[in-house]
């Protein structure tokens, strides 16, 4: 049983109360899963940035210089932004995808949470309200988001097995349920050069996905290919760069309920997660039904 939040706006007046409103939505998932929790942040890409979001359990050693280093590295300018134990690296889009392999030879034990021009991860182990503060959530404007508050039942409680899982440039995914045939995917995945870092089922969803848009599937495509090659139950919401998916499984056991208005689409696991966004009076609400994609871009 975990809680699942996630906010598309439509209305580009409501970006600067993005991380504000999706903390609340997550907040009140505590009961859900109080065992990690974390956000995505979709903000406005700039011309030519890339940005990598690492983390560390040791941020101060881990932190210190790695801009320098980075910058020696890659042979271009890299500034960094830390928040706690995690760290926004931004530098030339054109060395985004050498960058996370580059960052762990020269921190080993660091993680890379995501990248891409637009999606920044935060996650960590605690309650929501705890996480959302060391990160400064409330605080974040954004395009779009998606958010997860996890008890953990087939893995441990660490902050990599924490969600949202990235596998792709500004992709991720939170996952409520549990998949029965994540072992054979993952072995199809390590053979289409897709590696599957933790224990965790939610993240080989996220990789299958990332492996199918690389194949040349939109995101809607994509979801709906999940929907033929995944086995268990599932709900899955999606992020990537201008979209927001959303998918149950044929069964549809876990709950989940949709809201729109003309300024955003909005997801929860319960309905209490949307009471408090604005205009939520006058939303269409409704049950998402079961095997069915919903998608929404920009």
């Amino acid at each position: 049983m975990c809680g699942i939040v996630g906010l598309f706006l439509k209305d580009e007046a409501l970006a600067p109360g993005l991380g504000d409103m999706l903390t609340s939505m997550l907040v009140t998932m505590t009961d859900r899963g109080p065992d990690s929790a974390g956000i995505a942040v979709y903000g406005a890409p700039e011309t030519g940035v890339a940005k990598v979001t690492v983390q560390s359990d040791t941020p101060g050693a881990a932190f210190d210089g790695l801009d320098s280093a980075l910058a020696q590295a890659i042979g271009g300018p890299v500034s960094i932004s830390v928040a706690d134990t995690h760290a926004v690296l931004r530098l030339d889009a054109a060395h985004a995808d050498a960058a996370p392999g580059i960052l762990r030879g020269l921190r080993p034990g660091l993680r890379v949470m995501s990248r891409g021009e637009t999606i920044e991860i935060y996650k960590e182990v605690g309650l929501p309200r705890d996480v959302a503060a060391r990160f400064g959530l409330r605080a974040m404007a954004g395009t779009h988001g998606i958010g997860h508050t996890r008890m953990a039942t087939e893995s441990a409680v660490t902050t990599l097995g924490a969600h949202p899982f990235s596998t792709g440039a500004d992709q991720c995914l939170v996952h409520n349920g549990s998949l029965s045939n994540h072992h054979n995917l993952t072995r199809l995945l390590e053979k289409a050069g897709i590696a599957v870092e933790t224990e965790n089922d939610s993240e080989v969803a996220a990789a299958y996905l990332t492996w199918r848009m690389q194949q040349g599937a939109t995101l809607g495509e994509a979801l709906e290919q999940a929907l033929q090659d995944l086995d268990g139950f599932f709900t899955f919401v999606v992020g990537t760069r201008d979209g927001f998916g959303v998918v149950r499984d044929p069964i549809a056991c876990k709950p989940a309920v949709m809201a729109e208005t003309d300024a955003y689409v909005a997801f929860g696991s319960e309905y209490r997660a949307l009471v408090d966004l604005p205009g939520i009076e006058t939303a269409r609400v409704w049950e998402p039904e079961p095997a069915t994609v919903y998608f929404w871009t920009r």
